[in-house]
């Protein structure tokens, strides 16, 4: 049985990484910074929005900014040609 992960990444999931600034509640000019990273559907991001939306519901830091990075993680093979081949007996 295939795990939970490469099922996803076979529906067309990727692993997306958002790096999310906040601001501190005590302290509105200091920027905090926040690494969230699961596998997400690219361009619409639902499970990203779905964390962003529990955010601003439950946490008292408001967002600043939220910069995104998505890699899908299947993807047709690369290769490469072998310019030799040598043989051992």
């Amino acid at each position: 049985m295939a795990s939970r992960d490469f099922q996803r990444m076979l529906a067309g999931y990727g692993l997306t990484t958002a790096n999310i600034f906040y601001r501190m509640p005590d302290h509105p000019n200091l920027l905090q910074n926040y690494v969230w990273q699961d596998y997400d559907l690219h361009p619409d991001y639902p499970a990203l929005r779905k964390f962003l939306d529990f955010w601003s519901r439950t946490l008292d830091g408001g967002v600043h900014s939220v910069t995104v990075a998505h890699a899908g993680l299947i993807r047709p093979a690369q290769w490469r040609m072998v310019g030799r081949e040598f043989r051992l007996n």
